[in-house]
């Protein structure tokens, strides 16, 4: 039997801008989280390495007023979802399938689907996997892994490598422009106490296909096809301060795949995790997009 490492509760408890309930589905022997809040329309978000649902919070309440419903799903491995210790256990199909489960219990139509990081990978291939329910896609600071990547990636991987303890407070703030405070660190180190609780944090960086070949390589390839044949409304907003994505190469792959793609919005002033630097203004983003492209 897979052994997993359960969050305790009160990790979670007064952290800085984030007083949401929990909501737990089991999923398959893992319990699994997501951020449920708000009615109407769902906005469906993505995260990725290593982050949670936090990584959300401050498009959560303008999303919300604007009468719409956000949902961010945990991954296994991350937020307050169960952390199967072993490193092995995790994989890009794996990921792919349990957020599936999850969220095919939600009752979801006319998504729009968010997705940054990790979470580009992952949340398109649910995309392209459930087009009937997808009404639309924000691109956020992310590629598809078909084999190439950028040098900062490559200095991303050799350091997760080092580090399988990873740091996770010091590799937020080195991938945020902002000065965070100690309370918002607290935020993200929340989910992980121990080094077994980082095993799926641990093994993000290790999942990227380096080659052609390498497992989930072509199975991204696949994702691209179908997202270059798909007429989705497309939102693609990339930073300006970010090594492992380059503004503005990285998003105008995504520019010229989506044929129903808007031109790249650049965001400036902000480096990999935008929604911590600019989370303000990416909620301003999406919900003008949700309105303009119903």
């Amino acid at each position: 039997m897979q052994e997993v490492f359960r969050t305790p509760e009160e990790r979670f408890e007064g952290l800085a801008d984030y007083s949401w309930p929990a909501r737990y589905e089991d999923v398959e022997g893992l319990r699994m989280h997501v951020l449920d809040v708000g009615e109407g329309d769902p906005v469906v978000c993505f995260h990725g390495e290593p982050t949670w649902a936090y990584l959300y919070r401050k498009l959560v309440p303008p999303l919300v007023a604007s009468g719409l419903r956000v949902v961010v799903p945990d991954l296994p491995g991350f937020g307050r979802s169960d952390k199967p210790t072993d490193r092995r256990w995790y994989s890009y199909d794996r990921h792919v399938h349990y957020v599936s489960a999850l969220l095919d219990r939600l009752n979801l139509d006319r998504v729009t689907c968010v997705v940054q990081d990790w979470g580009g990978p992952i949340g398109l291939r649910w995309a392209v996997e459930h087009k009937d329910r997808v009404a639309r896609l924000v691109i956020l600071n992310t590629g598809l892994f078909t084999g190439r990547v950028s040098e900062g990636f490559l200095r991303w991987r050799a350091f997760a490598e080092r580090n399988p303890d990873l740091p996770i407070g010091f590799v937020i703030q080195s991938a945020t422009v902002s000065e965070l405070p100690d309370s918002v660190i607290k935020g993200y180190e929340a989910p992980f106490p121990t080094p077994e609780s980082k095993a799926g944090a641990a093994q993000f960086p290790l999942l990227v296909p380096l080659s052609e070949d390498d497992p989930g390589a072509r199975e991204m390839r696949a994702v691209a096809d179908e997202l270059s044949r798909w007429e989705v409304p497309a939102l693609v907003a990339f930073s300006d301060r970010d090594p492992v994505f380059p503004f503005p190469q990285a998003g105008e792959y995504f520019c010229r795949l989506l044929p129903n793609a808007r031109p790249q919005v650049r965001v400036t002033e902000a480096s990999h995790f935008l929604q911590e630097d600019a989370g303000e203004r990416i909620a301003e983003l999406v919900t003008a997009f949700v309105s303009e492209a119903r």
